[in-house]
């Protein structure tokens, strides 16, 4: 049956065939039967006609339909969607338009797909079929979407304003705040406005939904409310919204497109309103209290300030609970080094900050508390703007002392001072000059990611390399037992230092030589610690720095008490501190080699001699009375004679809700996941300086460090036998106060290729493939 309309009410509820009963949408559930219903409703949006593919590609076209019932208007779910299939959706689309009233017969109910998103009822209507009957009443005009009719709206000024009364305002903001929660159940806007009259007004708008509040983006924005009520608050006149109320806002730039910022389907808007809009531009322009400088550009930031910023979005990551970073730019380049916040990879959302990374454009920014919803709704790409953003000077992790601070950005908690952000739509007149700087730099997403010039890539494996062929002549005079054994596959005749300075990389070739130098001298200074995520290598802290990180922690500690931990706690040999030890409730019971201990208020030394009755031990602290871990200049772990450390760029530190269910065998890599912790690997690192008959070179021993020593960096890590093991092998390749013909020959295999520098090739050599012989 196609759409028919009727003329009037009346009509439409004639329509209505005795069989059927007239159902409330806020009654429909998923399980009513829909063969005896009908329901009466106001369109309040249309779609266009599609095609669906979910049924072979038949037109479709889904409209929203609201009760207009003035005792439901209290209710919940009164806007529900229509489905109009095939033919009807054709008919329906060329006869029914917003703001028409109709009767819908003859629907199958269906679960929304959209519920979540859209927030209209769970259920859906589907309108299919020759049965399905639809009645529309035309309105004499649209009630929604902007008007062109006269005027209807009075607006009052504000220094006209009487208490208890409803009225309608026109006003430029002098201050506000973003939507932030409420004692209630609502959000709260708060704003000043002032007109002309040179009045300042008060304003206070609290509504469930933050799409409801208005869309105000700076100071000297223009705002149009409806239906407030007035009253005097503190001796000063204040609005709050009333029944019925709707705001509408309009960027305050003079000259610049005057388009309403609103989410509402139903406003006016009239040749008088865009007066109004473009008077109150003029009068606004020329007072003293509008500041040219609206935000501050990322090159004109120094520490210390309150600002805005506008900018777009790189990418995001959740830190913890309560902060979450988000990676901006925009498109300028800050005076100070600015902090990277190093995340794991697969926690970041966006795309590859990188190339901006180094050329000092993107701002890390630490978002906290109240900001965090909004925070979690942003999308890479999306611009914004944010208010009162404090910039502050940081040491950056494994930083020197004598190397600059670098500039960190914090959107705290609260809404003092207007503290807050959001997105800035498409078309606002700020977004022009930050998309005309970001141009500049599109060509930085074609850069390579992976050179990055540092002495990391020298240590990393070499790319695949070209065998020499066995055709180069060799000296002779190389004769005698080499201390070590070759273990390639490869069969290429060996090369002088020479030769291999002059081949071309990349190359793998066979040299034999005496080892003339090596550093580091002192050999404990080769073990160090490599995070396999962000490459970064670092010295492992000696037992001073770590000592005084586990003082400090113990100083004023006050135990904690976490309910997923049982704590026994026992009285230290230093009177008032206390050492506690924490178990996860959900291991009690378990066998001690398999439990995982949280022990807190111990010096080093005490958990050093924990360690040898006890697998894991994760020492930790208080702060305002929850569990975290130490400083990662400490261990994290201690097991047995082995103490693991976490990279502080990566580590996540999610400590909040730990989970120690499900896992079978607690080693550190498990304990580090649960952790948040981005283990770090012990590495051996010697760099020799290689002599034959021919020339030197300079060589690494890195990748295959501990197939050379026939040793772990890990267990040589806690083991003094293994430490000597490789001092002895060192000290017969060059023994003490010998000259360089007394020295043993190494054959050894090397891999020869090429890194970038500054732009500039840089030949790199690495020893790999080679053993020490065991005799």
């Amino acid at each position: 049956m196609p759409v028919q309309k009727v003329n009037d009410s009346s009509d439409l509820d004639a329509k209505v065939p005795s069989h059927l009963q007239r159902t409330s949408i806020t009654s429909l559930t998923i399980t009513s039967e829909p063969s005896h219903r009908c329901v009466k409703a106001k369109v309040v949006h249309k779609g266009p006609v599609i095609s669906c593919a979910q049924k072979d590609g038949v037109e479709m076209l889904r409209a929203e339909i609201r009760e207009e019932d003035p005792l439901q208007r209290a209710a919940e779910h009164t806007s529900i969607n229509v489905i109009f299939f095939g033919t009807l959706a054709k008919d329906f689309s060329q006869s029914a338009r917003q703001g028409d009233v109709v009767l819908l017969a003859d629907f199958a109910i269906k679960k929304s797909p959209s519920f979540l998103r859209d927030k209209l009822h769970p259920c859906q209507l589907e309108m299919d079929g020759d049965n399905a009957c639809v009645y529309v009443w035309p309105s004499v005009a649209p009630s929604y979407g902007p008007s062109t009719s006269e005027a209807k709206y009075t607006y009052v000024p504000l220094n006209m304003l009487k208490p208890k009364t409803v009225v309608n305002v026109y006003g430029v903001v002098t201050f506000f705040k973003q939507p932030f929660p409420s004692k209630g159940s609502d959000y709260c806007s708060t704003l000043k406005i002032t007109d002309q009259s040179d009045v300042k007004v008060g304003c206070n708008i609290f509504s469930k939904k933050l799409e409801d509040h208005p869309v105000i983006i700076r100071v000297g924005d223009i705002i149009r409310l409806h239906r407030f009520k007035t009253d005097v608050f503190r001796d000063s006149m204040s609005l709050l919204n009333t029944y019925g109320w709707s705001t509408v806002s309009f960027d305050g730039t003079v000259d610049s497109p005057v388009v309403p910022r609103t989410s509402s389907k139903s406003f006016h808007f009239e040749e008088s309103d865009k007066r109004m809009v473009q008077e109150l531009r003029q009068w606004a322009a020329n007072q003293s209290w509008i500041s040219n400088e609206l935000t501050v550009s990322l090159s004109s930031v120094q520490p210390g300030m309150y600002f805005d910023l506008t900018c777009q979005l790189l990418a995001k990551a959740v830190m913890d609970s309560r902060c979450i970073l988000l990676k901006v730019w925009d498109g300028t380049k800050c005076q100070h080094p600015l902090l990277n916040v190093a995340v794991a990879s697969d926690a970041l959302e966006g795309e590859s900050t990188v190339p901006k990374d180094r050329m000092n454009l993107t701002a890390n920014i630490l978002v906290y508390d109240n900001h965090l919803e909004v925070a979690r709704d942003l999308k890479p790409g999306t611009f914004l703007r944010f208010y009162n953003l404090h910039s502050l000077l940081q040491r950056a992790p494994d930083q020197l002392p004598d190397q600059p601070n670098h500039l960190s950005f914090h959107l705290h908690g609260g809404t003092s001072y207007g503290r807050g952000l959001r997105s800035l739509p498409a078309e606002s007149p700020d977004l022009q000059s930050l998309k005309s700087a970001l141009e500049k730099h599109v060509d930085l997403d074609e850069y390579d990611e992976v050179n990055d010039g540092t002495l990391l890539e020298i240590w990393y494996t070499p790319p695949e390399a070209v065998v020499l062929p066995n055709d180069e002549e060799t000296d002779a005079g190389d004769t005698g037992p080499s201390y070590t054994v070759r273990t390639c596959e490869h069969n290429s005749q060996r090369l002088t230092l020479a030769q291999v300075k002059r081949s071309t990389p990349p190359l793998s070739c066979h040299i034999r030589a005496h080892v003339k130098k090596y550093k580091p001298q002192q050999l404990y200074q080769c073990l160090k610690l490599f995070c396999s995520n962000c490459k970064t290598l670092t010295d492992v802290p000696d037992d001073s720095a770590v000592a005084k990180v586990f003082r400090e922690s113990a100083k004023d500690n006050q135990p904690c008490d976490e309910q997923w931990a049982a704590t026994s706690s026992a009285s230290s040999r230093e009177p008032g501190r206390t050492i506690s030890m924490h178990i996860s409730r959900d291991m009690v019971g378990e066998s001690t080699h398999m439990q995982l201990i949280f022990v807190e208020g111990t010096t080093l030394d005490e958990i050093c001699v924990l360690s040898r009755d006890y697998k894991n031990l994760v020492p930790v602290r208080s702060v305002n009375g929850r569990m975290t871990l130490m400083d990662l200049t400490a261990p994290f772990l201690f097991s047995g004679d082995k103490r693991y450390y976490g990279c502080k760029r990566c580590s996540l530190n999610t400590f909040q809700s730990p989970v120690f269910t499900g896992v079978e065998t607690w080693d550190e890599q498990a304990i580090a996941e649960a952790l948040g912790v981005q283990l770090m690997q012990y590495r051996l690192l010697i760099q020799f300086e290689l002599e034959d008959q021919t020339d030197t070179l300079e060589a690494l021993l890195w990748e295959n460090a501990e197939k050379f020593f026939h040793v772990s960096a890990v267990d040589a890590s806690g083991s003094q036998d293994l430490q000597d093991k490789i001092q002895t092998i060192m000290d017969t390749i060059q023994p003490p106060d010998s000259s360089l013909e007394e020295r043993p020959w190494l054959d050894l295999c090397l891999s020869v290729y090429a890194i970038k520098d500054n732009d500039r090739n840089q030949v790199c050599y690495q020893i790999d493939n080679t053993e020490i012989k065991e005799e």
